[in-house]
């Protein structure tokens, strides 16, 4: 794990497939990947493929060593920014995903472009782009990891809350169509 990144802790990670359940033949999109620690999880647990989103140098760095240990075909990496990918997703409208996670930096304002609603932290940023974009599976989850000073929406275009788990500081959010 590059210094300076927070990675999911393993309790939480435990949490979070304890919630999902079968993960088997799902398609998983991991969005701000870190080392990848979620998404190698849910490949280990059946998991069909795995996108990787992450664009920090240390990090990419990171995946690819942990990915020496995944068959090939699994996984594909999108070495750029989580808003970009979503965008570059949406754009395609050819993936649909079961499970959307994402571990973005907790309490932290990301840079705005100028076409995109003011404000916001990365976990509302790419919550309001998901439910405005199409890669989600009918039946399939977005889960956002964040700190729980942080409160998210009940909604957000076409995603609604149905479940929160809290595990100390760190929240587990996840979304239904």
């Amino acid at each position: 794990m590059p210094e300076g990144i927070r990675p999911s802790q393993e309790k939480v990670r435990k949490a979070l497939f304890d919630i999902l359940g079968e993960v088997t033949d799902a398609s998983f999109l991991e969005l701000f990947a870190g080392s990848g620690a979620v998404g190698i999880e849910a490949l280990s647990r059946g998991a069909k493929t795995a996108v990787f989103v992450e664009n920090n140098p240390h990090c990419l760095k990171a995946l690819k060593s942990n990915f020496a240990f995944l068959t090939p075909d699994t996984y594909n990496l999108l070495p750029v920014d989580a808003e970009n990918a979503v965008e570059k997703l949406c754009r395609q409208g050819r993936l649909k995903f079961d499970i959307i996670f994402l571990d973005p930096p907790y309490l932290k304002a990301i840079p705005l472009r100028p076409e995109t609603e003011a404000g916001g932290s990365p976990a509302k940023k790419i919550l309001q782009m998901l439910g405005a974009c199409d890669i989600l599976a009918r039946n399939g989850f977005t889960v956002i990891q964040h700190s729980k000073k942080e409160s998210l929406p009940e909604e957000s275009g076409s995603l609604s809350l149905i479940k929160q788990a809290i595990y100390g500081d760190t929240v587990l959010s996840f979304y239904k169509r």
